[in-house]
């Protein structure tokens, strides 16, 4: 059965924004007198939030993978702030979709007219909505919800679930949308654990930032390109 609820992870799903955030790890790590690192290296970063972007890039050893940090160090305070700063400011410099996600969102539309689609990222949720805005992605969603939406992030699943309730205020059908009807598409573990905490369905963007973390993730359906995503939600 077709999924009635699409929710998109954001950066190495939708958008190639590699080199922005690399840029601005590196301009916040300049900033407070840190060597800079190679692009390759930062990339495995991403996933966990700006915040956790930047504890890592620091090599901060207190809490580096705890969901909930505590942040609370100068060194840190001082990069964290001038990286926001920076990729406000930069944010849009070399970000693009992927090639193919507009044709794909485009498709999947076309095809489905009244699915519901949304996007949850760990990525601040201004400069997520104000990224989508300018790369014509928002039409295609209904709400936006970023890290600092929620007092927890993915994979804790609260977006998620605040997603379906309110897809569910939307929908014209009788019958409520559950997490089972739920299709979450991302390219990290983060996101496969976030679908699988509520019983939701998963597809996996091997093209994306972290597709070496869904090989251990295992997310029911794999696609390459973005072009392969209408398929593989409607076959």
């Amino acid at each position: 059965m077709a999924p009635r609820l699409l929710v998109f992870d954001l950066d190495g799903t939708l958008i190639d924004s590699t080199l922005d955030l690399c840029n601005s790890v590196n301009a916040a790590l300049a900033h407070v007198g840190k060597p800079t690192l190679p692009n390759a290296l930062i990339t495995t970063y991403v996933g966990d939030g700006a915040a956790m972007l930047v504890r890592r890039a620091l090599g901060d050893p207190e809490d580096l993978d705890s969901q909930s940090p505590t942040e609370t160090s100068p060194i840190f305070e001082q990069a964290f702030d001038h990286f926001l700063t920076y990729y406000r400011a930069h944010k849009l410099d070399n970000t693009l979709p992927y090639p193919g996600v507009l044709e794909a969102l485009a498709e999947i539309r076309a095809r489905h007219p009244h699915i519901l689609m949304a996007v949850l990222t760990n990525k601040p949720v201004l400069p997520s909505r104000a990224i989508c805005d300018a790369l014509n992605l928002s039409p295609y969603f209904f709400q936006n919800y970023g890290g600092n939406s929620f007092p927890t992030k993915k994979p804790d699943p609260e977006g998620l679930q605040t997603l379906i309730a309110e897809a569910n205020q939307l929908a014209s059908s009788p019958h409520p949308i559950l997490p089972a009807d739920t299709l979450m598409i991302g390219d990290s573990d983060v996101d496969i654990r976030t679908a699988r905490a509520i019983g939701a369905r998963t597809l996996g963007c091997l093209y994306g930032l972290s597709p070496h973390s869904l090989q251990a993730s295992n997310p029911d359906r794999l696609v390459a390109t973005p072009a392969d995503i209408p398929s593989a939600i409607f076959t």
